[in-house]
């Protein structure tokens, strides 16, 4: 599996686990928003790997932008969720091209 896959699978569950409401709220202000950077970081990384390797990256630059407007209550939660759909269906693609399969 190329690494940028991996990186969308890993970015997708973190982005899943910070859309679920009150939970994932409760996280990024308890652990005082850092996770929100943690995230911006990751999202670049990601969105680095994906470009180098030819892949989708459209799921990276939406989570860059629930990174910097996730502190903003629902708007946060719906920019997580949109990001985290993205990410795994661009995943799931990337790893059935890997192996040969039909998308």
């Amino acid at each position: 599996m190329k690494p940028s896959t991996t990186l969308k699978w890993v970015t997708g569950g973190m982005e899943a686990f910070l859309a679920i409401p009150v939970l994932g709220g409760l996280t990024v202000m308890g652990f005082g928003y850092s996770p929100l950077g943690l995230m911006l970081i990751l999202h670049i990384i990601t969105l680095v790997f994906s470009a180098k390797e030819g892949q989708k990256f459209h799921g990276s630059i939406w989570g860059i932008v629930a990174s910097c407007l996730g502190w903003v209550f629902l708007l946060g939660w719906v920019l997580h969720t949109i990001t985290a759909i993205i990410l795994m269906i661009d995943a799931f693609a990337s790893g059935r091209k890997e192996k040969g399969m039909q998308v």
